[in-house]
Protein backbone atom coordinates (compact mmCIF):
# COMPACT_ATOMS: atom_id res chain seq x y z
CA UNK A 1 0.00 0.00 0.00
CA UNK A 2 0.80 3.61 -0.76
CA UNK A 3 -0.04 5.92 1.70
CA UNK A 4 1.42 8.64 3.66
CA UNK A 5 2.76 6.50 6.47
CA UNK A 6 6.31 6.66 7.72
CA UNK A 7 8.41 4.82 5.38
CA UNK A 8 10.48 2.26 6.91
CA UNK A 9 13.69 3.36 8.56
CA UNK A 10 12.73 7.13 8.04
CA UNK A 11 13.00 9.26 11.05
CA UNK A 12 9.75 9.98 12.71
CA UNK A 13 8.84 13.55 13.56
CA UNK A 14 8.72 14.65 17.64
CA UNK A 15 13.04 15.08 17.99
CA UNK A 16 15.53 13.09 19.30
CA UNK A 17 13.97 11.17 22.32
CA UNK A 18 10.88 10.34 20.17
CA UNK A 19 13.53 8.76 17.07
CA UNK A 20 15.06 6.94 20.02
CA UNK A 21 11.93 5.01 21.29
CA UNK A 22 11.16 4.44 17.24
CA UNK A 23 14.45 2.79 17.10
CA UNK A 24 14.46 0.96 20.25
CA UNK A 25 10.75 0.00 18.87
CA UNK A 26 11.98 -1.10 15.42
CA UNK A 27 15.18 -3.24 17.41
CA UNK A 28 13.12 -5.38 19.61
CA UNK A 29 10.05 -6.39 16.82
CA UNK A 30 13.13 -7.46 14.45
CA UNK A 31 14.39 -9.15 17.54
CA UNK A 32 11.32 -11.27 17.99
CA UNK A 33 11.13 -11.69 14.55
CA UNK A 34 14.83 -13.03 14.57
CA UNK A 35 13.96 -15.61 17.55
CA UNK A 36 11.45 -16.97 15.99
CA UNK A 37 13.59 -17.13 12.66
CA UNK A 38 16.47 -18.99 15.23
CA UNK A 39 13.52 -21.23 16.36
CA UNK A 40 12.81 -21.97 12.75
CA UNK A 41 16.32 -23.96 12.27
CA UNK A 42 15.71 -25.58 16.38
CA UNK A 43 12.26 -26.91 14.50
CA UNK A 44 13.59 -28.12 11.37
CA UNK A 45 16.98 -29.85 13.40
CA UNK A 46 14.36 -31.62 15.53
CA UNK A 47 12.28 -32.72 12.37
CA UNK A 48 15.31 -34.24 11.08
CA UNK A 49 16.73 -35.92 14.39
CA UNK A 50 13.28 -37.49 14.83
CA UNK A 51 13.39 -38.34 10.86
CA UNK A 52 17.00 -39.95 11.80
CA UNK A 53 15.63 -41.81 15.33
CA UNK A 54 12.86 -43.25 13.59
CA UNK A 55 14.82 -44.92 10.32
CA UNK A 56 17.73 -45.94 13.16
CA UNK A 57 15.94 -46.82 15.82
CA UNK A 58 12.38 -47.57 14.72
CA UNK A 59 10.71 -44.84 17.05
CA UNK A 60 10.39 -41.37 17.68
CA UNK A 61 12.36 -39.10 19.75
CA UNK A 62 10.32 -37.85 23.14
CA UNK A 63 8.25 -34.72 22.51
CA UNK A 64 8.97 -34.19 19.18
CA UNK A 65 5.51 -33.77 17.94
CA UNK A 66 4.46 -31.69 21.13
CA UNK A 67 7.52 -29.48 20.75
CA UNK A 68 7.08 -29.11 17.27
CA UNK A 69 3.46 -27.83 17.91
CA UNK A 70 3.68 -25.38 20.06
CA UNK A 71 7.19 -23.83 18.49
CA UNK A 72 5.62 -23.57 15.25
CA UNK A 73 2.93 -21.10 17.13
CA UNK A 74 5.39 -19.40 19.16
CA UNK A 75 7.10 -19.13 15.67
CA UNK A 76 4.36 -17.30 14.24
CA UNK A 77 3.54 -15.02 16.97
CA UNK A 78 7.07 -13.74 17.77
CA UNK A 79 7.12 -12.84 13.69
CA UNK A 80 3.46 -11.26 13.71
CA UNK A 81 4.26 -7.72 14.25
CA UNK A 82 7.25 -7.75 12.08
CA UNK A 83 4.78 -9.09 9.14
CA UNK A 84 2.26 -6.07 10.66
CA UNK A 85 5.15 -3.21 10.88
CA UNK A 86 6.03 -4.36 7.21
CA UNK A 87 2.41 -4.26 5.69
CA UNK A 88 2.80 -8.02 4.75
CA UNK A 89 -0.96 -9.14 5.98
CA UNK A 90 -3.17 -10.44 3.07
CA UNK A 91 -6.17 -7.91 2.57
CA UNK A 92 -7.28 -6.85 -1.04
CA UNK A 93 -4.42 -3.94 -2.05
CA UNK A 94 -6.93 -2.87 -5.19
CA UNK A 95 -9.91 -1.05 -3.11
CA UNK A 96 -6.63 0.26 -0.92
CA UNK A 97 -4.68 1.49 -4.14
CA UNK A 98 -7.62 3.28 -6.23
CA UNK A 99 -8.49 4.79 -2.77
CA UNK A 100 -4.80 6.10 -2.28
CA UNK A 101 -4.73 7.46 -6.00
CA UNK A 102 -8.46 9.02 -6.14
CA UNK A 103 -9.25 10.31 -2.38
CA UNK A 104 -6.39 9.55 -0.10
CA UNK A 105 -7.72 10.92 3.42
CA UNK A 106 -10.45 7.71 2.53
CA UNK A 107 -7.62 5.36 2.17
CA UNK A 108 -5.67 6.35 5.63
CA UNK A 109 -9.48 5.85 7.05
CA UNK A 110 -9.80 2.61 5.73
CA UNK A 111 -6.33 2.01 6.66
CA UNK A 112 -6.99 3.31 10.39
CA UNK A 113 -9.82 0.90 10.43
CA UNK A 114 -8.39 -2.55 9.23
CA UNK A 115 -5.75 -1.64 11.78
CA UNK A 116 -7.92 -0.73 14.59
CA UNK A 117 -9.68 -4.16 13.87
CA UNK A 118 -5.81 -5.96 14.13
CA UNK A 119 -5.80 -3.87 17.37
CA UNK A 120 -8.59 -5.09 18.84
CA UNK A 121 -8.46 -9.01 17.60
CA UNK A 122 -4.80 -9.45 18.53
CA UNK A 123 -5.29 -7.25 21.87
CA UNK A 124 -8.23 -9.68 22.77
CA UNK A 125 -6.06 -12.87 21.61
CA UNK A 126 -2.71 -11.73 24.34
CA UNK A 127 -5.83 -10.79 26.98
CA UNK A 128 -7.16 -14.73 26.44
CA UNK A 129 -2.89 -15.84 26.33
CA UNK A 130 -2.63 -14.33 30.10
CA UNK A 131 -5.54 -16.29 31.37
CA UNK A 132 -3.83 -19.22 29.77
CA UNK A 133 -0.28 -18.89 31.24
CA UNK A 134 -1.74 -17.76 34.50
CA UNK A 135 -3.33 -21.43 34.20
CA UNK A 136 -0.27 -23.11 33.19
CA UNK A 137 1.65 -21.80 35.75
CA UNK A 138 -1.03 -22.43 38.48
CA UNK A 139 -1.28 -26.24 37.71
CA UNK A 140 2.56 -26.66 36.32
CA UNK A 141 1.27 -27.62 32.87
CA UNK A 142 3.51 -29.39 30.75
CA UNK A 143 4.19 -31.67 27.65
CA UNK A 144 5.57 -34.86 27.13
CA UNK A 145 5.56 -38.43 29.02
CA UNK A 146 6.33 -38.38 33.15
CA UNK A 147 8.99 -40.98 33.64
CA UNK A 148 10.33 -40.52 30.08
CA UNK A 149 10.67 -36.52 28.75
CA UNK A 150 8.47 -33.67 30.32
CA UNK A 151 8.74 -29.86 29.34
CA UNK A 152 6.64 -27.03 31.13
CA UNK A 153 4.18 -25.27 28.76
CA UNK A 154 4.55 -21.75 30.42
CA UNK A 155 7.59 -20.63 28.68
CA UNK A 156 6.37 -21.37 25.07
CA UNK A 157 3.33 -19.48 26.65
CA UNK A 158 5.00 -16.60 27.66
CA UNK A 159 6.67 -15.95 23.93
CA UNK A 160 3.79 -16.30 22.74
CA UNK A 161 1.94 -13.60 24.55
CA UNK A 162 5.18 -11.08 24.30
CA UNK A 163 4.36 -11.85 20.15
CA UNK A 164 0.87 -11.23 20.62
CA UNK A 165 1.38 -8.31 22.81
CA UNK A 166 3.85 -6.86 20.62
CA UNK A 167 1.69 -7.11 17.49
CA UNK A 168 -1.33 -5.85 19.00
CA UNK A 169 1.12 -2.32 19.77
CA UNK A 170 2.18 -2.41 16.41
CA UNK A 171 -1.03 -2.48 15.11
CA UNK A 172 -2.02 0.49 17.37
CA UNK A 173 0.84 2.21 16.32
CA UNK A 174 -0.36 1.95 12.82
CA UNK A 175 -3.92 2.86 13.71
CA UNK A 176 -2.33 6.48 14.89
CA UNK A 177 -0.02 6.32 11.98
CA UNK A 178 -2.83 5.99 9.20
CA UNK A 179 -5.00 8.59 11.48
CA UNK A 180 -2.61 11.61 11.64
CA UNK A 181 -2.14 10.76 7.79
CA UNK A 182 -5.96 11.00 7.17
CA UNK A 183 -5.55 14.49 9.20
CA UNK A 184 -2.91 15.82 7.29
CA UNK A 185 -4.94 14.99 4.31
CA UNK A 186 -7.82 16.84 5.62
CA UNK A 187 -5.19 20.35 5.67
CA UNK A 188 -4.32 19.77 2.37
Amino acid sequence: MSDNREAPGARPQGGHRTGLVHRVWRRAVDGLAAVGTLLIVVLMLLICADIVARNLLGSSLPLISELGALTLVVIVYLQLAATVRADRLPRTEILFALLQDARPRAAALLAACFDLAGTVLVGLIAWSTVRILEKDLASHEFIGVPGIATLPTWPFRALILVGVTVAAVEFLLRTLSALRAAASEERT
